[in-house]
């Protein structure tokens, strides 16, 4: 990783929602970051605003993908960014999912909202090489259809024989809408796998992930198989600020992407 940030060009944009847009990113010059692994993390730097920390959503030789919500100043830069605009970027930073240890496992994915987005590199690198897994569900969640992030994909994901087999609600269906309507655990019993070996990858909302912890505990999973990212706590990469400390853990440093087996006990010291 690197402190100085490394200029990379914004070489196309998408708009997923009203406020929520992806970029695709290319080194602008001989620099740059090292490889990331998926669910890790960059400090991603609009010049002249500030930067924020963002999960990698794409990863594709030496381009990378972003998809950013506009919910502050920096976020709001970067989501009104044009094409052939320069970025910086810092990383990688903070843990990834850990594909390596779920190799020959059934894998169950849980997204729910922007929560997809860190998740999308698993399904990559899933698909480039299916045989080292077994089963690979997607269970998408989202507020309504209009805030469902890479539809476009989710549309070929549900039609194709797979992988991955991926199942999509919201909770409050619009007009038009012919798909499931209930929150997003209610779609694990529409997955198949089988709780002896599967992991699990969690993102989204903390009560989102709360929730599906437990609806997974209760069908078998150990907890240590329960893979979470608490990547919404983070702010600094370097643990300076302290916004993301939980217990002895700094996110940016030990995750954002921890086993359940920690990371209940970690969020249950918070709420006291």
């Amino acid at each position: 990783m690197t402190e100085v940030p490394v200029p990379y060009r914004v070489t196309r944009t998408r708009r997923e929602t009203a406020d929520t847009v992806s970029l695709v990113l290319a080194p602008a010059g001989p620099a740059v970051l090292r490889p990331f692994e998926p669910g890790q993390f960059a400090m991603v730097y609009a010049f002249g605003v500030g930067e924020i920390p963002v999960s990698v959503s794409r990863i594709d030789g030496r381009e990378l993908g972003h998809t950013i919500r506009a919910v502050g100043a920096v976020s709001a830069a970067l989501t009104a960014v044009e094409p052939g605009t320069q970025v910086g970027l810092r990383g990688p930073f903070g843990a990834g999912w850990d594909l390596e240890q779920a190799v020959g496992q059934d894998l169950l994915l849980v997204a729910g909202g922007i929560g997809l987005a860190p998740l999308r590199p698993v399904v990559q690198a899933v698909r480039a090489d299916p045989r080292a897994y077994g089963r690979l569900n997607l269970l998408v969640g989202a507020r309504t259809p209009a805030d469902l992030i890479y539809a476009h994909r989710l549309r070929a994901w549900t039609t194709s024989p797979g992988p991955p087999h991926c199942q999509v609600t919201v909770d409050r269906p619009l007009p038009g809408w012919r798909g499931h309507v209930g929150v997003v655990t209610t779609l694990l019993n529409g997955a198949r796998f089988d709780p002896r070996n599967t992991t699990a990858f969690v993102c989204g909302p903390e009560v989102m992930i709360r929730a599906t912890a437990r609806d997974l505990l209760h069908r078998g999973l150990p907890p240590q198989r329960i893979r979470v990212s608490l990547e919404r706590n983070m702010r600094c990469a370097t643990g300076h600020c302290g916004h993301c400390q939980l217990g002895s853990v700094l996110l940016c440093r030990d995750g954002p992407v921890i086993g359940w087996d920690r990371a209940a006990s970690l969020l249950s010291v918070r709420e006291l």
